[in-house]
C-alpha cells in the first residue's frame, strides 16, 4: 500500500520521516482532526500491512513511538470525555451483559442502516462501502491483538469467535475475502486501504479507536467491551443493509456478505457479550469500566459516522472527500 496523501504539518512531516527517516518530528502538531487521525491511522498500519517503501522494522522505532504515544493521549482523553455519558446510564445496570445492552440501546439519533435499506441511491451505497471497506478489507484484526493478553474461558470465547471471523479454516470464507468480493462486485477498487484519501477524519477515528484498544494490553477490557457492542449492534443492521442492495439490484456478493453477517453476528453477540466480556470481568473485576468504555466507544463513534454521513447526503454532497485522480467507482 502507497503512503497516503497528507492532510496538514504533521502527516507530510510523517510520510517524509517514514520513507527516509530524516525529519524531526518532536515539534510538529496536527493542524486538524484530519491531520491527527490520518496521521495515527499511518502510525498504526505499521502495525498491520504497512507501507510500501518503507522498512519494517520503522514498526518499533522509538520515535514514532513516541509521536504516536501523544496522539493516543489526546484521543483517548477525547474519547473517554464523550463516551461518559453513555457509559454512566449502564453503570448501575446489574451484569456485564445486561450492560452491554444498555450502552448499545442508548438512542444515539440516527439510524444509518435505514437510510441505506430505504433510500440511498446505488452511488451513496458504493460510497457507504468505500467507507467501510477500511476495517472490512481487515476484519477482526484489531481485536486479535486482545488473544494473548486473555486466559481461560475468556479467551477461548474470543478465539471462537475469532475462527469464524477468519473463515472457519476455508481462506475463501475469510470475511475480509467477502467484502472484497462484495467490493468487485460493485466495481470498487477492493485493494487494501484503497479509500483511505478518501475516507474522512471521523471514519479513521473509528478505526483508530480499534487499533488503540487492540494494540495496549491495559485496554485489553476496552478492546473487548468494542467487539462485544460491534457484534451487538451488527445482525439486524447488516439485513438492512442486505436489502438495500437487494433494492438497488447490486449483485449477489454484496447480498451475501451481510447475510452472512445477519447469521454469524446473532450468534457473536452472545458469545461477545456473556463468553468473552461477562467471563473477563468475572476474572478480573477491576476490568468493567473499560469494558463497559470499549462498548460506549463503538456506540459513539458508529453514531459520528453516520450522522456525517447522513448530513452530506441531505445536503446533496458525497460523504467522501474530494480528491485529484482519485474515483469511487
Amino acid at each position: 500500500m502507497e503512503l497516503p496523501q497528507a492532510r496538514g504539518a504533521l502527516s507530510a512531516t510523517l510520510s517524509d520521516a517514514l520513507r527516509d527517516g530524516t525529519p524531526d518530528l518532536s515539534s510538529v502538531e496536527p493542524d486538524d482532526e484530519e491531520d491527527l487521525h490520518l496521521s495515527l491511522w499511518m502510525l498504526y498500519e505499521l502495525h498491520y500491512r504497512g507501507f510500501d517503501g518503507v522498512d519494517d522494522a520503522r514498526e518499533w522505532d522509538p520515535d514514532l513511538l513516541t509521536v504516536r504515544a501523544r496522539l493516543e493521549g489526546r484521543f483517548e482523553s477525547d474519547l473517554r470525555a464523550a463516551c461518559r455519558p453513555i457509559v454512566e446510564l449502564a453503570d448501575a445496570r446489574g451484569s456485564v451483559p445486561d450492560q452491554l445492552a444498555a450502552i448499545t440501546a442508548y438512542d444515539v439519533g440516527v439510524s444509518l442502516p435505514n437510510f441505506v435499506q430505504r433510500e440511498a441511491s446505488a452511488d451513496q451505497y458504493l460510497e457507504f462501502l468505500a467507507q467501510r471497506s477500511l476495517y472490512h478489507l481487515k476484519e477482526s484484526d484489531p481485536a486479535a491483538w486482545a488473544v494473548p493478553r486473555l486466559e481461560g474461558p475468556a479467551k477461548v470465547a474470543l478465539a471462537e469467535l475469532q475462527y469464524d471471523e477468519y473463515g472457519g479454516g476455508r481462506p475463501e470464507r475469510l470475511h475480509s475475502r467477502l467484502f472484497a468480493e462484495a467490493m468487485e462486485a460493485c466495481r470498487l477498487d477492493a485493494s487494501y486501504g484503497a479509500y483511505v484519501d478518501r475516507v474522512p477524519a471521523y471514519t479513521l477515528a473509528v478505526n483508530n479507536a480499534m487499533s488503540l484498544f487492540g494494540l495496549h494490553r491495559r485496554l485489553r477490557g476496552a478492546a473487548m467491551g468494542h467487539l462485544a457492542a460491534f457484534e451487538m449492534t451488527s445482525s439486524l443492521p447488516c439485513r438492512r443493509y442486505l436489502q438495500g442492495a437487494e433494492r438497488l439490484g447490486l449483485g449477489e456478493p454484496v447480498g451475501h456478505y451481510f447475510d452472512e453477517h445477519v447469521e454469524a453476528d446473532a450468534v457473536h453477540e452472545h458469545l461477545a457479550a456473556r463468553g468473552i466480556c461477562g467471563a473477563l470481568v468475572e476474572a478480573e473485576p477491576q476490568l468493567r469500566p473499560d469494558v463497559l468504555f470499549g462498548a460506549a466507544a463503538c456506540v459513539h463513534l458508529d453514531a459520528v459516522a453516520a450522522q456525517q454521513m447522513l448530513d452530506a447526503w441531505a445536503d446533496g454532497r458525497s460523504a467522501l472527500r474530494v480528491v485529484r485522480d482519485r474515483e469511487v467507482a
